[in-house]
């Protein structure tokens, strides 16, 4: 089928790195693995976020009406697609393009990981929030990432069409587990404001806990808050990588003997899928969607949401154990083999895809 792909957030080839790129570009690999031939419908990018600013959702509105009518030009002279496909639409980041499109061509319109949330009924984002419930509620199909997700959309809407998606990610080039020597610990992250931030104070406070034990630190990420996440860490024990491709982050990783990342606000975090591709355990808090990947006490260990000192015990028993370093990171690389890679996702979507 000719799929209609559409991520409002950002597009997949947007130049910087984050985790909606990622799922983006990895979902077209999904739907190109299944058979599909996938196009990019626009690259309009779509993100309100303060509730109060009217004026911004009245020239984004006049923005997608516009290229509404590019796309149903271009359709009505090259054909329209069998489907369109929505990555990621939630209140600041609706799909005002795809439900007109859909509703204009008797389209399916389908969504990945689409989001609903009744604390964020406020100002402009009800109003696009209930654009968002309209287009999930006629939905051929909603592929939810996480629990979480499922069965906020379920609540909200009853009768919408769910289907479970977990996260994956690409094995097919899959670097051999590390080894888990030595006392390295490792961890990937954007250095931005936000729950990025949040957490890079986090592994601050927890690392300041564990002064009297020999390690280093590694982290690969760039970001505008370098200076600040830098002057978080003391010096000398800290290796700052910078930003690196994926190919580099896969060496990294291989060079690690635990991932630690506490995980605030996290969806899922793919950079734990990574890590447990990588043979890794992880060290992280039972916080957002962090379990939905991670199991305490089979593929890492979690700590309560907030507890730095909880999070510093478990990487001292990770650095003083390295059975159970062993043991932890081979569950997890299982786990990722079997539950998380390409040729699942895309069977789910083929399969989802084709009964609509």
């Amino acid at each position: 089928m000719r799929v209609a792909f559409y991520a409002p957030l950002k597009p997949p080839d947007h130049p910087t790195p984050s985790g909606d790129r990622q799922v983006a570009r990895l979902l077209i690999a999904a739907l190109t693995r299944a058979g599909h031939q996938v196009q990019v419908a626009s690259k309009l990018r779509a993100y309100l976020p303060d509730p109060g600013d009217g004026a911004a959702l009245s020239g984004m509105m006049a923005e997608a009406t516009a290229e509404r009518d590019r796309i149903a030009t271009l359709w009505q002279v090259q054909g329209a697609p069998d489907l369109w496909f929505c990555y990621h639409p939630y209140c600041k980041s609706p799909d005002l393009i795809g439900p007109e499109l859909a509703r204009r061509f008797a389209l399916p319109w389908f969504s990945a990981e689409a989001s609903l949330s009744s604390r964020r009924n406020v100002g402009i984002w009800a109003m696009t929030q209930a654009a968002v419930a309209d287009a999930v509620a006629g939905a051929a199909q909603n592929f939810a990432m996480t629990r979480r997700d499922q069965q906020g959309l379920l609540t909200w809407l009853p009768k919408a069409r769910v289907t479970a998606l977990p996260p994956f990610l690409d094995l097919d080039a899959l670097p051999p587990a590390a080894a888990l020597n030595g006392n390295r610990i490792v961890t990937v992250a954007m250095m931005r404001s936000g729950d990025k931030m949040d957490s890079y104070r986090a592994l601050a406070a927890t690392l300041a806990r564990l002064e009297h034990l020999d390690w280093r630190l590694a982290i690969a990420g760039d970001g505008p808050l370098r200076d600040q996440v830098r002057s978080l860490f003391p010096a000398g024990r800290v290796d700052w990588l910078g930003q690196l491709s994926p190919t580099e982050v896969a060496a990294h990783l291989a060079q690690g003997c635990l991932y630690l990342w506490p995980g605030c606000g996290e969806a899922y975090g793919m950079t734990y899928l990574e890590a447990g591709a990588a043979g890794l355990p992880v060290v992280a808090w039972a916080t957002a969607g962090v379990p939905e990947v991670m199991t305490d006490g089979e593929t890492g260990l979690l700590a309560p949401e907030g507890d730095t000192a909880a999070l510093a015990a478990h990487v001292a028993r990770l650095l003083a154990d390295p059975a159970l370093r062993q043991r932890l990171g081979q569950a997890a690389r299982a786990r990722v083999l079997a539950r998380h890679g390409l040729d699942g996702a895309a069977a789910i979507l083929d399969r989802a895809m084709r009964q609509a």
